[in-house]
């Protein structure tokens, strides 16, 4: 098993490298960039500089976009407008050497209809996939698993869709405990069994509807979860706490003591 360690965050473009090179000493090997709410590094120099960058330190990239998506919108023009916003992700992330596109798949419909919600969002997937593909952009489509119960992206929805797509994901350990009140890993091993797992983790608040904050993570939080982690995958564990640099390398130190 190897295990990278990342904050959800690069800051402004012009001190990026610089915070990549910070990332680097404290022993930190991946980033998301958070695009959530603006494609902000957009540029393609400055993509390809930033990239090559993170290339040179060993830190893989990937993406969160944009909040502002619902692919399953009862407005054409709303789920229209949230591909769009996927694809600058993707095209960004194509330059940035970034391979995972981490978006929140989109709201359950008024009708109650949880298999035409699965649908629509499942053909909104398949559609940017296509656009990707024709573009050659060296991305993947990763829907995150969310932490509310009235949001799409249980685990099972989640797994259905990489199933049924061929898309990437993204596993959201504190989601999933928000969402469910408990962590089933037998059961996401069984769901997940591809060889690389693109993961978010972090402590979290939480009632009956699902998450409603994040907050620092626990070392019981920690060690529970990488002692219950499968030994045989690449995985990936970004961290979105409020201290998520510092969160990311005390998972790291923790991580250390067990292996």
């Amino acid at each position: 098993m190897a295990i990278k360690f990342g904050p959800a965050g690069l800051g402004p473009v012009n001190t990026a490298e610089k915070i990549l090179e910070t990332y680097s000493k404290l022993g930190l090997q991946a980033c998301e960039i958070a695009f959530t709410y603006s494609v902000y590094v957009n540029n393609k120099e400055d993509c390809e500089r930033i990239g090559q960058r993170a290339k040179e330190l060993g830190i893989s990239l990937s993406i969160h976009a944009p909040y502002f998506v619902n692919l399953n919108s009862a407005d054409k023009v709303k789920r229209e407008e949230s591909k769009k916003r996927i694809l600058a992700c993707c095209e960004a992330g194509h330059y940035l050497g970034a391979k995972t596109i981490v978006f929140h798949p989109g709201y359950y419909g008024k009708s109650g209809d949880r298999q035409a919600d699965f649908q629509a969002i499942k053909q909104g997937i398949s559609e940017m996939m296509a656009v990707v593909k024709q573009n050659g952009w060296n991305v993947k489509l990763a829907p995150e698993t969310m932490g509310k119960v009235n949001v799409f992206g249980s685990i099972e929805e989640i797994s259905r869709l990489v199933k049924e797509t061929g898309c990437s994901f993204c596993i959201d350990f504190a989601h999933i405990l928000a969402r469910d009140k408990k962590v089933d890993f037998d059961l996401i091993k069984k769901l997940f069994p591809e060889e690389k797992w693109h993961c978010h983790f972090s402590g979290i608040v939480y009632s009956d509807k699902g998450e409603k904050h994040h907050k620092t993570t626990e070392k019981e939080e920690w060690q529970n979860l990488l002692e219950n982690l499968p030994k045989d995958k690449d995985i990936t564990i970004i961290n979105e706490s409020p201290t998520l640099v510092e969160d990311s390398v005390n998972g790291l130190k923790i991580y250390k003591k067990l292996i």
